[in-house]
Parts: C-alpha cells; structure tokens; sequence
C-alpha cells in the first residue's frame, strides 16, 4: 500500500463514502506476506515513501519470479530487482514484461514514472569502466522518479572533460561520483559544486587498488566539503540516497 492509497482512503472516509470500520480494514491487512522463503513488506512504501526492491543475487529466478508476483498483487505498479543474472531475467521474462539493463544487472518490471524530483541527478563516472555501477544508479533514480543525467568517462586523468560540462554540475540537485582507482573524481566534482556529493568507490583498478578499498579510503578522507560516501560498487545505495534529498520540500 502506498502513501498515495493511504490518503484516498482517508479522503473517501472525510466524504462519507467509506465508513470507518472499512477503513481499518485496508490499513489492517496484513503488512507483510511471508512466503516461506522471505517476507515481503508491503507497507514499506507507507512507512518510507519507496516500495521494497528485490535483491536479486543470491535468490533463484523461481524466488525472484514468486516475489514479483506477490508484490504486483498487492498493487506494486513498478518493481525494481538489482543484481539479476540474465538466467534470472530470461525466466521472469516468461511471466511478466521485465526491461533487463545486462551491464548493472537492473532489472524492472511496469513502466517508468514520470519524473517528480525537485531538481536533476548527475551520475558522473570517472571511466567507462564504472559504468556497471553508475546504470544501477541511474536506473534506481528513475525507477523512484528522477530526472538522470549521465556523464561518463570525465576522470581526473583528462580534466576538461569534466569541466566541458560545468553548466550541468552547477545546475545539480545531487551529484553521484563513481570512480574507482584512486577515486579523485568525488573531490574534485565537490570542488565546483554546491550540490551535495554522493561518492561511490568501485572496484575497478590494478592491484594496490585492493578491489576498491583504496578508491573508498580516498573518498572518506576527501578534503572538499558535502561529500558523503557509501559502500564500494553500492550504485543502488547511491542512487536512492539521491533520489531521498531530490525529493525534500520545505
């Protein structure tokens, strides 16, 4: 149940075309569904304003098909699944029209919504080759109803390319930074930007890069200001700690 159902049926009880006793028992349904295997939680959406997301590694596609099905019963319109192998999403496919991104392993069910953020996410990458990350975030942002824009491969190692595109990084709402290496490009986005930062170290780089752990370091010790970090290869983190601040109001 969303916010959304929750205020038409407050709204249907203020004009008298729902009585107080049906009321209750829409909002007394049970608030979560335990399938054996996992407990779906179908007033997560009321509690926090975004539905639950399926967390696809680990989960077998029968797991994941039976999830999805749960949820779309219970009025789920649009449903996100991260970390889907294309074995996964090949056997979803078959039961519902699933649009499965092979580069992050997104996976989503219904259609898009409109977007209804204050403002534009940037999803900036240091290199093509944070791209597996940076689509998890971008698909998180639009799947929760963001306006993206996509700026990859601007590292450090050639600066102008990031500076050829100042007018968008001032325009910001939030900016999300995936680099891996030594991560620099979270500081240096910080630097020119009055948006807040959302850094995200990848695992991308040679040997000392300790499968991201040095891009991590870089980024919690960043001297610019507004940067926060969240956890190596984590776009999906990212990307709904971005859409959160994109969709405050005074």
């Amino acid at each position: 149940m969303s916010q959304n159902d929750t205020r038409a049926i407050l709204e249907a009880v203020q004009s008298g075309s729902l009585s107080v006793d049906d009321a209750l028992l829409h909002l007394k349904k049970e608030p979560f569904e335990d399938l054996g295997f996992a407990k779906i939680d179908h007033h997560r959406a009321l509690r926090q304003g975004v539905a639950e997301v399926i967390y696809g590694a680990g989960k077998t596609p029968e797991q994941i098909c039976t999830i999805a099905r749960s949820m779309r019963e219970h009025g789920q319109n649009t449903i996100l699944i991260t970390r889907m192998s294309r074995e996964a999403a090949d056997f979803v496919s078959l039961s519902f029209d699933l649009n499965y991104e092979p580069i992050s392993g997104i996976g989503i069910i219904g259609d898009l919504p409109e977007p209804d953020g204050i403002g534009t996410v940037i999803v900036a990458t240091g290199g093509t080759s944070d791209m597996k990350v940076a689509e998890e975030a971008a698909l998180t942002l639009e799947v929760l109803g963001n306006r993206v824009v996509r700026l990859y491969d601007v590292g450090v190692a050639g600066l102008h390319r990031l500076l050829s595109h100042l007018d968008e990084i001032m325009q910001a709402k939030v900016i999300i930074a995936i680099a891996g290496m030594e991560g620099a490009l979270a500081s240096v986005i910080a630097g020119l930007a009055d948006a807040p930062v959302i850094a995200v170290p990848t695992s991308v780089g040679y040997g000392a890069n300790f499968h991201g752990l040095s891009a991590l370091l870089s980024m919690l010790n960043s001297c610019a200001s507004g940067v926060s970090v969240v956890n190596i290869d984590n776009g999906f983190g990212a990307g709904y700690l971005a859409s959160s601040i994109n969709h405050i109001t005074k």
